[in-house]
């Protein structure tokens, strides 16, 4: 394993606190289960990004500026990547029909799995990296195919509809056509039933899985310390769910992030393979990546598109989001979807 700040008691301490952190916002959501509002998702996202700050001024006092650094540059880079993640988020939950009150769960146990799947996957990274150098060129080089894909404007499209875990978990297990009053599993007649909410979570987690395929690679260019890549990371996703709410209604602001995050891509990926005859400080890299994060809202305020009636940020109809409240998800057997209306689950 590549040098690390972090001791065991670090690790530790850090799991612990973050634990800590999200037993309080399990037990806000349990006190009062409702939608956020823009005012409260506001104050959230707030504070998450004060602990967040707090934790890099920790880093900087005890391990000095050069941790400190490649912490916040790791952790713009990570929150910028996660805005996009809650786009395709959005999509789901609209596709999938679900209650704006049940969002908030299904982020939340989304945002636990991918903590302890993105744990493994930079462990994991950190390891090879330590023994095969050469993997950094193959990062480098598929953050720059992506971040071309991105710019070309070819990006994937996301159906989740047809997701294939999805389709494989229709097939396996049965799946009642309710979402079950927030839970994911419920008991009918001594059986155990998947609720349509279930499948949801795991086609968020499955999305969230292929884009930290580009956001670790991302970090792992300013920093190959496992300790500081993973608590970018945790502290980056760990505020997605009331960051969630703020966006929802205002997505269509970003029209240009896409276009920043595409060249952020690119740009990591050229100091990855460039690596070993062009060094870059971690203050200049923080200081390109905000510097293109800002012009791409900067531009996307001063010109701002038209708005979509019928994307996966427009309205869907009059009420788009009470109308998607009102229906649920049908999975049957094999795997497919219908409509149907909430009112008579029982």
């Amino acid at each position: 394993m590549p040098q690390s700040i972090g001791t065991p008691a670090l690790w530790g301490g850090f799991t612990v606190l973050v634990l800590a952190l999200m037993a309080v916002d399990l037990a806000a959501y349990r006190r009062n289960p409702h939608e956020m509002s823009m005012r409260e998702a506001s104050a959230w996202t707030a504070g998450w990004v004060a602990v967040a700050l707090l934790f890099g001024a920790g880093i900087a006092g005890y391990f000095g500026r050069r941790p400190a650094v490649e912490y916040f540059t790791g952790y713009v880079i990570e929150y910028a990547l996660s805005v996009d993640n809650l786009f395709v988020f959005i999509l789901i939950f609209r596709t999938f029909g679900v209650p704006p009150i049940y969002q908030r769960r299904v982020l939340l146990w989304g945002i636990l799995g991918a903590m302890i799947l993105r744990a493994v996957f930079i462990l994991l990274g950190a390891a090879l990296l330590s023994r095969f150098d050469w993997l950094l060129y193959v990062f480098g080089a598929f953050l720059i195919y992506t971040g071309g894909k991105i710019l070309s404007g070819k990006d994937v499209e996301t159906h989740p509809e047809q997701n294939p875990v999805l389709k494989l978990f229709g097939k396996v297990f049965p799946i009642v056509r309710h979402f079950g009053d927030g839970k994911f599993i419920v008991k009918h007649r001594g059986r155990w039933y998947a609720t349509a909410l279930l499948p949801v979570l795991l086609v968020v987690e499955a999305t969230d899985v292929v884009f930290a395929v580009d956001s670790i690679p991302a970090i792992f260019a300013v920093t190959r310390d496992p300790f500081i890549v993973f608590t970018s990371n945790v502290f980056a996703i760990l505020g997605l769910r009331a960051l969630y709410f703020v966006l929802k209604t205002i997505m269509d602001a970003f029209r240009f992030l896409k276009v920043g995050l595409g060249l952020v891509l690119v740009f990591v990926g050229a100091k990855m393979c460039s690596e070993r005859w062009v060094h870059v400080p971690a203050e200049i890299s923080l200081l390109v990546v905000v510097a293109l994060l800002a012009a791409s809202v900067a531009a996307s305020l001063l010109w701002p598109g038209k708005p979509e009636g019928n994307g996966p940020s427009g309205e869907e109809g009059e009420g788009g989001d009470e109308a998607a409240s009102r229906d649920a998800t049908e999975v049957d057997g094999g795997g497919k979807m219908n409509r149907r209306h909430t009112g008579n689950h029982q």
